[in-house]
């Protein structure tokens, strides 16, 4: 049975892959898998708009050759050069003499990424128009949205923008559509892609949804996951998260080796719980950094805790607060907490990181050994003094 090209506009199709094995991309765990979604456009000059990972491309080409002949394609837009968009792309430049339609910087990373020495390349900017015949195709950079090279296609006869990875879903289903997976759904999955991808860049994502504000947008096609046919909800969604808006929420990320401070974790949560603020607790050893991010990215407050080893947090902290500062989140109200035998360490030096992401940082609480009641008191308390400044901010 050949792969089904879906029809998401009159004339305008769904020709990408869905991957259901990726598990990891850039680091961050994908349970879900992902889809690579290119999009034909048929009028008088045929239009694919980005292609697939390159072992996808049979299963693309199928769902192309089911409406037009490959070889009829007039012009490739390629987003962006990252090769889950453009893997596929020499391989459809063999069947057909298309136009390459890119940014400057898409020609540079392209041309390193392919020989194209042969390609014909036309290079846009934001505001420049292509008339396919029926329609136009307008494009606007979004640079490090997420790499220097990135843009978007608009339609503007049928008012959709493809997107590329703004708006996108690290999620593989059977569904094209929002609507299909649930609204609540789809967006829960793009906070998570959001939080481990462009998360760094809200002050640009907020400078491009108001520049995108001036156009009519009445579906949003990205290339990762499902296509938004209530565009309003993610753009609202991507506006609250570009802004670090924060819940009364708190979250609490540890790891211990010999319980203690997961006893002083369970004790800041407690303190936080009893008034009234949502707590997500993870010890960081078991659960996924990526899923971490997620909470953090609208959480009012973070609490960080580790035992000291060798001086300094153990090797699992490590590891994620290399993450969360290359994400940088914003505004979080944070503190520090562990316990330490012989030499402390770890305390300290968590409170420096946090006080370089400008986290407003309040007294660390470090525990030498098992804590007493009256420690594990302090950090109740801690946990409620928190809670308190959380609402006080949001």
């Amino acid at each position: 049975m050949k792969p089904e090209p879906v029809e998401i506009a009159k004339g305008i199709y769904w020709v990408g892959a869905v991957d259901w094995e990726e598990r990891d991309f850039h680091g961050f765990r994908i349970e879900r898998g992902s889809s690579y979604n290119a999009y034909l456009v048929v009028d008088e000059k045929i239009t694919l708009v980005d292609t697939v990972k390159q072992r996808f491309f049979h299963e693309m080409i199928e769902r192309v050759s089911q409406v037009v002949e490959p070889s009829e394609i007039d012009y490739i837009v390629s987003n962006h050069v990252e090769t889950d968009h453009s893997g596929a792309l020499a391989d459809v430049k063999e069947l057909t003499d298309a136009t390459v339609i890119c940014t400057e910087k898409g020609k540079k990373g392209l041309c390193k990424h392919f020989d194209c020495s042969e390609w014909e390349m036309k290079v846009v900017k934001t505001g420049d128009e292509l008339s396919i015949g029926r329609r136009t195709l307008m494009f606007v950079e979004t640079p490090m949205l997420h790499w220097p090279d990135n843009m978007v296609t608009y339609v503007k006869e049928d008012k959709i923008l493809m997107s590329n990875d703004a708006f996108g879903q690290h999620f593989a289903s059977v569904e094209r559509y929002d609507e299909e997976v649930g609204v609540d759904e789809a967006v829960r999955w793009a906070k998570l892609y959001y939080a481990n991808i462009l998360m760094p860049f809200g002050e640009l994502v907020k400078r491009k949804l108001e520049e995108l504000s001036t156009i009519e947008i009445e579906m949003i096609a990205p290339s990762h996951g499902v296509i938004w046919k209530n565009p309003q909800r993610i753009l609202e969604a991507y506006s609250k998260w570009a802004s670090f808006v924060s819940e009364r929420k708190l979250v609490v990320v540890y790891d211990t080796m010999w319980e203690s401070t997961s006893r002083i974790a369970k004790a800041i949560a407690e303190g936080a719980g009893s008034e009234g603020v949502d707590v997500r607790v993870f010890r960081v050893r078991n659960d996924d950094i990526s899923d971490i991010m997620a909470e953090i990215l609208d959480a009012g407050g973070v609490a960080i805790g580790s035992s000291t080893m060798h001086n300094t947090f153990l090797p699992s902290v490590s590891s994620f607060l290399t993450s969360l500062q290359g994400l940088r989140p914003k505004g979080k109200l944070g503190v520090a907490f562990g316990s330490y035998g012989w030499s402390g360490g770890a305390v300290k030096q968590i409170t420096e990181v946090l006080e370089k992401l400008r986290f407003d940082v309040l007294p660390p609480l470090q525990i030498r050994y098992r804590p007493t009641d009256e420690e594990l008191r302090k950090a109740f308390d801690l946990g409620v003094n928190m809670a308190e400044k959380i609402k006080e901010r949001v």
